[in-house]
Order: C-alpha cells, then structure tokens, then sequence
C-alpha cells in the first residue's frame, strides 16, 4: 500500500468530505476575491459573497473534517477497525494511475466551469432583469417607471443596497419577508417607499453627484395649457437656483444650501412619507450655533416631538422619487401637448385627457379601451365636423393617452401619482412648503421662508409659447387664472392635485 502522506486519522468518509467541501469553497473565494482585486467596476454584492457567505460552508466543512477525525480517533481507542473508504486507490497500479489522471482533469474543468457559472448566476441576481422581471414580478410599476427614468442606466442594486456587507445583509433580511409576502399573496398595494430603510444619500447619490460643487443657475421652461376650448398656452420661465453650502464657490445659498455642507439640517417627521414636518432644526457648521423652527400648529407638543426620532435631511428628502416617478394627469396632457403628441388645435383636449386619466379603472387592459371610447364618444358628440375631418389627430390623442396610462397607472397594484407623493416642487405635493411654509418659527421670531425667489426667479411668464421678452430681475408670480391673492394665502397642491 502507498505510504500517506496526511495523519491516518483524516482518511475516513466524514472528514474527506469536510476536506472536499471546504476546498472548494476556498478555491471559489480565491477566483472571487481574483475577480473582485482586477476587475475595473466589480458588482456591488462581490465581497459579501466572497468574504461573509462562502466562509460559512468553508468553515462547517472545516467542522465536519474534525469531527470526523474524532469519530475516528473513538473508534480507533474503543479497539474497532479503522473505517474504510469504499474504494482504494493505488497509483502504483497503471489503470488507477491513467483513471485518476483523467477523473482529476474533468473535475477541475468542472469545477472551472461551476465557479464561472456560479459567478454569471450571481451577477444575474444583482442585474436590473432580474429585480424587474425575474423575481420580483410584484415591481412592474417600479420597473416599467425605472425604464423611463434619469436613472435608467443605473443598477437597482447600487441605489437600493449599494457596496458593503453590512447594507447586503440587511436588504436580503428585508427580502426574506418580501419573499414570504409575494409567495402568500398578502404583500401591501401599493409597494411602500423604503425611506426607513435607505442608504444615507451621502452612500449612494453623491457617489455620481457632488452638492458642494453645484453653483450659479440653471434655466428650467415648463409649458402648460388652460382647461379652455383654445387650450391656451401659458409659458413660465424659471432660473433655478441650484447653488449650495460651499462658500469656497460663491455664496452660499440655493437650493443645494440643505445639503450639509456648511449647515446640518435635521427634523421631525409625525408620519412614514414625511410630509408632515413639525420641527426642524439648523446647525452651523463652523460656529456650532443652533437654531430650531416649531410649526405653529405644534407649538404645544413641541416636547413629545422633540422625542421622537430625528432624520438628518440629504438628497431623498426632496428628489424622493428618483427613478420611480408616476406623474399626475395634468402634467402629462400638459407635456403630450408641449411636444405635439397631443394636438392643442383639438378643441377641449387638455380638459377631456385629464378627465380621462383621473377615472378609476379596475384593469389596463380596461383602461385602454376606455379612453378610446370615451374621447371619441366626446368628439362625435360635440364637434362632429372635427370628428369627421380630423379623425388623425384624434387617434393620436388616444393612442398617446393610452400610451401614458401604461406607463404611469398600475390598477391591480393600486399605483398612480398620489400614491407617492413627489418632493420636488410644490405643485401637486407639498414639496418643499412641508417646511417653506412660512409657519415654522424659531424662538427669536425667525420664520423660514415661503419666498418664491429664495430658490428660483422668473424670468417670464404669459401665453407666448416661446418666451420673446425675458428679465433678469425677476417677476412677480402670476397665476394663469384671475384669483386674486388667493394664491399666496394657500398651497398650490390645495388646488393643483394633479387632476
């Protein structure tokens, strides 16, 4: 018999085991870890797989070897013959020698091809087909929504868990229920915001935008139409303010002022969305001076609320819906008309598709036909000569309202635009008057601000579809309907709910 080269006790069926499985776990890491040191952009999930799962089975294989060497060890004392393994291998012989030559080559080539394959199925797991259509069927909204986003180019995985063991081990605890909750049928309708369970924004968005170097103005041109039969145009002109906190570029305020840098913005929010801000608190940065605003309404709580748990502000607190945006009727007649996708010539069209969109339909497939059906019913009934002579046009409006329904109404997972309420702007959400609401009073009489021109300034406004006449100074805000000052006494979203 060939001499062996490992202690006597380890040749018993248990401990080669251990030996075999922690082997290869450890030549798997190996290839990983090789994977992870010089790859350009390794996947975001690489090193938790490489450092925190694979040595669980390394080590239970570890476990499993020992334990087999002190059964063995046992049954040596307790006078028992040494455990036999089922076959023997002597490599004196030729056939033995010419049949373990080959069965080691196919297994390296197995295990070669298993180690590759087991790293494409990983790197299946972590793409976006895999969160949007594989597995997580119940994210079709998201998905559908993703597709159409800013973000589009940007993996699921890197907003939503990111790099680290500490955020991978967390996300996959949270989707051992939301396994159980899809597998049962009793997940929520809609899917709710993770804002509880988000990555500071510091993690994740300021990886590909920086705050601190954002500074001067940037132009933003919103066309909108009057619910009127002319479905006249009303054009507002806007220079966004987009500066921050880093004095090093300028002064230091706009819109990015939130953003930490000079200044940590902290609140109370009393519910799970955080619309409803009572306190917020400011710290300076370089003097230490604090300073707290209480809305009036919760004045007499302050107390009990200053108790509750405080967030610190980062980029999710205003661009909330990043690559999942669902956008109200209003703005997306607005937009199909401002691009020519729906016709303004059709007398009424922007009052009749923002009718349509805002009904309640129980399928897609149900609200499809509807909005075929009801926009041509209108026409044939109020403007037969245009039913007749502009037949085109009309199906264009259809075919762009049906198009719009797919991409932004999921009725059987209850999901539309007041579902998720979007921070950015004040027109159909409170947005940024959750705090700029002008009620928000510190102790020393200070109130933060409900000025219009402390983030943006106007620089035309009317019913010209392109702007002729601008100004740099600013104009007063002008509501395209004659309703006074009524305006600034209440919140455009009182009105304005998308509808």
């Amino acid at each position: 018999m060939a001499k062996r080269r490992l202690p006597d006790l380890l040749y018993n069926p248990m401990s080669i085991f251990g030996g075999v499985l922690a082997a290869v776990c450890l030549l798997t890491i190996i290839f990983l870890t090789c994977v992870d040191l010089f790859q350009y952009q390794p996947p975001a999930y690489i090193g938790i797989i490489s450092y925190v799962l694979l040595p669980v089975p390394l080590l239970l294989g570890l476990c499993v070897l020992v334990l087999g060497v002190l059964r063995e060890r046992r049954r040596r004392l307790r006078g028992e013959a040494a455990s036999r393994l089922l076959f023997t291998i002597d490599l004196n012989l030729p056939r033995q020698r010419a049949a373990m030559t080959l069965f080691s080559a196919v297994a390296c080539i197995v295990l070669l091809f298993t180690a590759y394959g087991s790293y494409r199925v990983f790197e299946w797991t972590e793409s976006v087909a895999f969160c949007g259509t594989t597995c997580h069927t119940v994210m079709e909204p998201e998905y559908t929504a993703y597709q159409g986003s800013p973000h589009a180019r940007v993996k699921c995985v890197e907003c939503h868990v990111g790099s680290g063991a500490g955020w991978y081990v967390r996300s996959k605890l949270s989707g051992a229920y939301q396994i159980y909750a899809v597998m049962t049928n009793v997940y929520p309708r809609p899917i709710p915001t993770p804002i509880q369970n988000l990555r500071p924004a510091q993690e994740t968005c300021e990886q590909c935008h920086w705050p601190s170097h954002f500074s001067g103005e940037k132009k933003l041109v919103n066309r909108y139409f009057k619910s009127d039969e002319q479905n006249t145009p009303w054009t507002i002109a806007l220079m966004m303010k987009i500066g921050g906190g880093n004095e090093a570029r300028g002064p230091s305020g706009g819109i990015h002022w939130h953003m930490n840098i000079a200044n940590e913005v902290r609140y109370v929010a009393v519910d799970t969305l955080h619309q409803n801000i009572p306190i917020v608190s400011i710290r300076n940065r370089k003097s230490g001076e604090v300073t707290e605003y209480v809305a009036e309404s919760a004045a007499a709580d302050a107390g009990k609320l200053r108790a509750q748990s405080w967030s610190t502000m980062d980029c999710i607190d205003c661009h909330n819906r990043p690559s999942h945006i669902y956008r109200p009727p209003m703005r997306i007649v607005d937009q199909s008309m401002a691009v020519g996708r729906i016709s303004p010539a059709l007398p009424h069209v922007r009052e009749q598709g923002i009718a349509i969109l805002s009904q309640p339909y129980a399928t897609t497939a149900g609200a499809v036909d509807s909005i075929a059906l009801q926009l041509r019913a209108f026409y044939a009934s109020s403007y037969p000569l245009i039913a007749a002579s502009q037949g085109a046009l009309v199906d264009a409006a259809i075919a762009e309202l049906q198009a719009q329904y797919r991409r932004n109404f999921f009725p059987t997972m209850n999901v539309k635009w007041s579902a998720y309420p979007n921070n950015i702007g004040h027109m159909t959400d409170l947005g940024c008057f959750r705090c700029h609401d002008g009620k928000h009073v510190s102790a020393d009489g200070r109130r933060i601000s409900k000025d219009c021109n402390s983030c943006h300034t106007i620089v035309y406004q009317g019913t010209e579809p392109v702007p002729q006449t601008l100004t740099v100074a600013g104009l007063p805000f002008q509501h395209p309907e004659d309703i006074g000052d009524a305006w600034q006494q209440t919140n455009c979203v009182e009105c304005h709910s998308g509808l």
